[in-house]
């Protein structure tokens, strides 16, 4: 079938049209993206504080194990775990009937020797005019002297004994010897009580004021030293500002602690040295057993900070994409020596006035372009205050 002319020239039209369209296309998806326009800003320097923390062990001002002097069964119980007690209240009482007759016994001893005394000292007297009228030999007298003394000897140990068994009795109440709280009573009333147990009866501790014992490293320490004035250590120390106990839940307890001693030398093992912050405590808020983190303030009066949104990690190293002249990214390891809730403190690896990509980066390699939507450093510390 023979096609007319007019008909093969509309097809061959529409097939260099197709064609046409096709390569555009193809043209098209070979074509580079456009460059992302990410939020850019201005390195700058500001006055700021940054913490240093520490892991802590908590410890009440007193910490004292309740143990009797005395054996016996536990007669009485005046206290319950937990609670508050003053110092000289009553805690347990220990069975003290036997005791109670040993101070008779000591007593009936006493008497007996008080008496041996006066026995003795009429036997001298009887024997001193005697000698002087040489009736009997002054070797009778120099006896009954011997006796006396001996007497009054035997009299004073058993003064003694009575005063020692009174005690006992005593030790029989067993008192707080300051005040705090109880611990917990792994004994019950009727239980068998000696001064060789391994237990205590329980553990009074007093925590009106706690104490927060943590390590600085040797490096930590010479900064330490460095840093606040002073001619001994105790003056440093006293010129250090106060610290905060960041508690378990990361909340910030209220009370300011005051750093009060180092310990002589440092652990030969960790090579750490044992420093002590002081905590009022009088709501007792905090136990001894609790954990925590000192944080040790750091005044820094030109401080290099970025917001922690503009860093990624490789390696446990930091990392920031600088943005060049050309609008292209470049990624650089930078060194933290501190940080806020929302800021990092550099130390290295950038400088002031350098532009630096504040979120976005987590598609971004190096070279690549992007189109830069400035905002200042000043919107972004109103946003988020150091």
């Amino acid at each position: 079938m023979k096609i007319p002319g007019k008909i093969r020239f509309i097809v061959l039209i529409s097939s260099i049209i197709l064609l046409q369209n096709c390569t555009k296309a193809a043209e098209g998806s070979n074509a580079a993206p456009p460059a992302p326009e990410l939020p850019v800003y201005t390195v700058i320097t500001s006055p700021a504080t940054t913490y240093q923390e520490f892991p802590t062990a908590l410890e009440g001002k007193n910490n004292v194990e309740i143990r009797s002097q005395v054996d016996g069964y536990l007669d009485r119980i005046y206290v319950e775990e937990g609670a508050y007690v003053r110092a000289g209240q009553p805690l347990f009482k220990i069975d003290s009937r036997s005791y109670g007759e040993q101070v008779n016994m000591a007593q009936a001893n006493l008497q007996a020797a008080n008496a041996n005394i006066e026995k003795a000292r009429v036997e001298v007297d009887r024997l001193q005019p005697l000698v002087a009228a040489k009736v009997v030999s002054d070797v009778q007298l120099k006896t009954a002297k011997a006796n006396y003394s001996a007497a009054v000897a035997a009299a004073s140990q058993a003064r003694a004994s009575v005063g020692n068994a009174r005690i006992n009795v005593g030790f029989t109440t067993i008192t707080a010897p300051v005040s705090g709280y109880i611990g917990r009573i792994p004994y019950k009333k009727g239980s068998l009580i000696s001064r060789t147990d391994v237990n205590p009866l329980t553990l009074l501790s007093d925590i009106s004021e706690i104490y927060a014992y943590f390590s600085l490293s040797e490096l930590d320490f010479i900064a330490f030293q460095k840093k606040y004035p002073g001619a001994s250590l105790d003056e440093k120390l006293k010129n250090m500002p106060m610290v905060d106990l960041v508690i378990a839940d990361n909340s910030i307890y209220p009370e300011k602690g005051k750093m009060s001693i180092v310990d002589g030398q440092f652990d030969k093992t960790t090579g750490a040295i044992s420093v002590r912050a002081v905590f009022p405590n009088a709501q007792g808020a905090l136990r001894t057993g609790n954990t925590g983190r000192v944080r040790m303030p750091q005044m820094l009066s030109n401080a290099l900070i970025i917001p922690q949104e503009s860093t990624f990690e490789i390696q446990d190293k930091t990392y920031v994409y600088i943005v060049g002249k050309d609008n292209k990214v470049t990624s650089k390891p930078v060194k933290i020596s501190g940080k806020t809730e929302s800021y990092y403190f550099i130390s290295e690896g950038i400088t002031p006035g350098e532009k630096l990509v504040y979120t976005g980066i987590g598609a971004l390699k190096d070279g690549a372009s992007i189109k830069p939507k400035a905002i200042s450093s000043d919107s972004l510390l109103r946003a988020k205050p150091l």
